[in-house]
């Protein structure tokens, strides 16, 4: 075995027994891109080997996807096929694990309608709320995680030839998932969490009122934080006692804002890549919580769209904190995709909210909201975070707290 298959090896294993814990006589549905198709039967053998009792594959496609955006009936985006509503929802019911592998290229949607895209999206929110609701509330174990294709390696390191393009993607995510070919990787992880959950705990036992973010792009955000908020990290567990990790990699610690409580003004500090656009130098102005004008210098009309999805939308879900000098932002990479680039910098989060409450996961989506966390079928990740970040927490007595100094943890937390 080369190193190459040492290191692919060792990452499937990563998502499948770590990233997942999947359990013997548990059912594995893996939603690929067919590009990754080798990645994911990779993925499927060390299901089995780990002694799950199915392993069903959800395929796509960048190349029909648009196709289908630009050509077909124009009906069709308001509905969503009754064989689609049940794998997804049958499957989170039963609590099946989740894998999805991330690889799409950035601007495969440059020039589509947005107004179709916004409409599937009203129409798979509908169909798919049983998924969607227990994904939020760890109702079922779930893992995203990435390997490259062509057309994404291609934007990332667009002045390299395909094959190096490729060669440099796979390193930047290997370093950025903690695989060398050492067979260390759970270990490096173990460690990495045990980070997380410290910082955790300090958040946890601060138990802030509001976070103020300021920085020299023009950011300057007051955000509230609800009553009886707490900090998560990391890895996480399901109701019947399954441990996963969400996201690989991850270096975030994240908490919901109060809804109605964010005000000013916040800067993007990175491009976003939503459904198949690329945002860029944005800004959105808020008042009581709600997006109340959006900005963008690149995809403006997309970054609209995207928070007009749903009333829920045009407010805030999520707050994350991501040290600037992170494994990931130390690359000095530009991924153009949101799961490496969130966790290269603090970021925020428009649309639905994790029930990040005591007590939250138990809650109804209407006990939820009578607590002030944000409900919508959508929830996008923005970067916020740059080396001269501020982030300063208030307490219940009044007193203020450095939380961020200059784009790093201060070094009381």
């Amino acid at each position: 075995m080369n190193l190459m298959e040492a290191k692919l090896k060792e990452y499937a294993q990563l998502l499948v027994r770590i990233g997942l814990h999947v359990q013997k006589g548990q059912r594995l549905v893996i939603s690929s891109p067919v590009e990754c198709a080798y990645f994911a039967r990779m993925c499927a053998e060390e299901a089995y080997a780990a002694g799950c009792k199915e392993v069903v594959m959800n395929w796509h496609d960048d190349a029909m996807a648009r196709l289908k955006y630009l050509h077909a009936g124009d009906e069709i985006f308001d509905e969503v096929p009754l064989w689609r509503r049940h794998f997804f929802n049958d499957h989170a019911l039963e609590g099946a694990a989740y894998l999805a592998i991330s690889a799409s290229d950035p601007e495969n949607f440059k020039g589509v309608d947005t107004g179709r895209i916004i409409r599937a999206q009203q129409a798979s929110g509908k169909a798919l709320k049983d998924f969607d609701r227990l994904q939020m509330c760890s109702g079922f174990p779930w893992c995203i995680a990435s390997i490259p294709i062509p057309s994404w390696a291609g934007t990332v390191f667009s002045d390299s030839s395909a094959d190096e393009a490729m060669e440099k993607l796979w390193d930047a995510i290997f370093s950025a998932v903690r695989i060398s070919g050492d067979g260390k990787a759970v270990e490096k992880w173990e460690a990495h969490l045990a980070t997380l959950h410290e910082r955790m705990e300090k958040l946890n036992a601060l138990n802030f009122k509001s976070l103020h973010y300021t920085n020299s792009l023009g950011t300057d955000l007051t955000v509230e934080l609800p009553e009886d908020h707490i900090w998560e990290a990391g890895d996480d567990v399901t109701r019947s006692g399954q441990t996963f990790i969400a996201n690989i990699p991850t270096e975030e610690i994240f908490t919901a804002p109060l809804k109605t409580g964010v005000n000013g003004v916040v800067y993007s500090a990175m491009p976003l890549v939503n459904d198949g656009a690329i945002i860029d130098k944005f800004h959105f102005v808020v008042r009581d919580g709600r997006i109340t004008e959006a900005h963008a210098e690149k995809g403006e009309e997309a970054l609209k769209a995207a928070v007009s999805v749903d009333e829920g939308a045009s407010f805030f879900g999520e707050v994350a904190l991501v040290p600037y000098d992170s494994p990931i932002s130390n690359q000095k990479i530009l991924f153009y995709n949101t799961l490496f680039d969130e966790n290269a910098a603090c970021h925020i989060a428009f649309g639905e909210a994790y029930p990040c409450l005591k007590g939250g996961r138990e809650m109804s989506k209407e006990e939820l909201k009578a607590r002030g966390l944000n409900d919508s079928i959508t929830h996008v990740d923005f970067m916020v975070g740059t080396p001269d970040l501020s982030i300063v927490g208030t307490t219940h007595d009044d007193r203020e707290v450095p939380v961020f100094v200059d784009g790093n943890f201060a070094p009381e937390i």
